[in-house]
C-alpha cells in the first residue's frame, strides 16, 4: 500500500448559502484545508461566493438544490409540484415523502435543474466541471434518471455517489440518522447503473456521513480514509471503477465548513437551517485547518486536488 497514490478531493459543500459560510470556506481553501467548493445558486449569497472563488481560483462546482429554500426557475417559483403550501422546496424529508407518494412532477425537476446549471455558468463565467445534490436528491428513485441526462446533455462528466466504506460500523451515529444514510446508501447502490449508462464518473471513494458536524476530527477522516483506502485496494474491477491503474486511488471528502449563519441573514429563500446556525460548522472548520492533518497528507503521499485535476 505504500506505493498507493492517493488523490483526494477535499469539497466544501453549500457555498453561497450565507456570507459567513463563504467566509469559512475560502478561509479553509486559503489555508489548505479543502480543496474544491459545491456551490448553492439558490443561496442567498451565491453571487458573492461567485465572484470569491474567481478572485481566489478556488475550483467550483454545483450543489444542485431541490429540497431547501426556493426554485431559481422563474416559471416554477409560483405553482409548481416542487413547492409546499408556503411556497418553499419540500425539505429533506418532505421531498423524499412527496417523491414516494408520486406527487413530484419530473419534468418540472428536469426544468429547475437545467435553470440552475444556466445560473452558475452565469454566475462563474463556465460550466461547473462537477454537479452533485444538495441532501443527496440526486440519487433518488426517478430524479437519478433526470439528473444523469441534465450531466449528459451539458456534458458536465463528474459527480458523487454516497456509498461510505465502514459507515455501518459508526456506532456513534444516533439511529435516527443513521436510518436517513442508510437510506441514502441503497439509492446510491441502485444509481450506480443510470450514471454509468449516461457516461457520468465520481471518485473511487466517498466519504463524508460518518465524519460530519461533531463527529469531524484528525482521527475520524483518517481512519475513513484508511478503512477506505483499504476496502478500495481490495475492491475486485468494475466497468465505473476500474482497478486503480499505477495504484492511483481518488477520494472525495464531503465537509461543510463555515461560521454559524445569524438568522435571518442566509439561507436559499427561507432563512438559514438549525445545522447552519450550529456549531458544528465551526467545528469542522478548526478541524480541518488544523496543521496535523495536512501534513499527515504529506506524509501519507496524499495530493490535494479538484475534480478538473483527475
Amino acid at each position: 500500500l505504500r506505493m498507493l497514490q492517493v488523490k483526494l478531493i477535499i469539497t466544501g459543500d453549500d457555498f453561497g448559502y450565507c456570507p459567513r459560510r463563504n467566509q469559512g470556506i475560502v478561509e479553509c481553501f486559503l489555508a489548505g484545508a479543502i480543496s474544491n467548493v459545491s456551490l448553492l445558486v439558490n443561496g442567498s449569497a451565491a453571487a458573492d461566493a461567485a465572484k470569491l472563488a474567481r478572485r481566489y481560483n478556488i475550483p467550483i462546482g454545483l450543489h444542485a438544490n431541490l429540497s431547501e429554500g426556493s426554485p431559481v426557475c422563474e416559471v416554477l417559483k409560483t405553482n409548481s409540484s416542487l413547492l409546499n403550501q408556503d411556497g418553499f422546496f419540500h425539505g429533506k424529508m418532505g421531498f423524499r415523502t412527496a417523491l414516494s407518494k408520486g406527487l413530484l412532477n419530473m419534468s418540472e425537476v428536469k426544468q429547475e435543474l437545467k435553470a440552475q446549471v444556466e445560473l452558475f455558468h452565469e454566475l462563474t463565467g463556465h460550466l461547473p466541471p462537477h454537479m452533485d445534490g444538495h441532501q443527496h436528491v440526486h440519487v433518488l428513485p426517478e430524479v437519478r434518471h433526470v439528473f444523469a441526462e441534465v450531466l449528459e446533455e451539458y456534458g458536465i462528466k463528474y459527480t458523487r455517489v454516497p456509498i461510505e466504506p465502514g459507515l455501518h460500523n459508526c456506532d456513534w451515529i444516533p439511529p435516527s440518522l443513521m436510518d436517513f444514510y442508510l437510506g441514502v446508501e441503497e439509492d446510491s447502490f441502485n444509481t450506480v447503473d443510470v450514471f454509468i449508462k449516461h457516461g457520468i464518473r465520481w471518485p473511487d471513494i466517498y466519504i463524508g456521513l460518518s465524519t460530519m458536524g461533531k463527529n469531524m476530527s484528525v482521527s475520524s477522516i483518517w481512519s475513513a480514509i484508511d478503512s477506505a483506502i483499504l476496502e478500495v485496494t481490495a475492491r475486485p474491477a468494475s466497468p465505473a471503477q476500474p482497478a486503480p491503474q499505477s495504484r492511483t486511488v481518488t477520494i472525495e471528502l464531503m465537509v461543510h465548513p463555515g461560521y454559524p449563519s445569524v438568522p435571518p441573514v442566509g439561507g436559499c429563500g427561507e432563512g438559514p437551517d438549525d445545522f447552519s446556525q450550529s456549531w458544528e460548522r465551526l467545528h469542522e472548520l478548526q478541524t480541518l485547518i488544523k496543521p496535523e492533518l495536512q501534513s499527515r497528507y504529506k506524509s501519507r503521499n496524499i495530493q490535494l486536488c479538484s475534480f478538473k485535476d483527475l
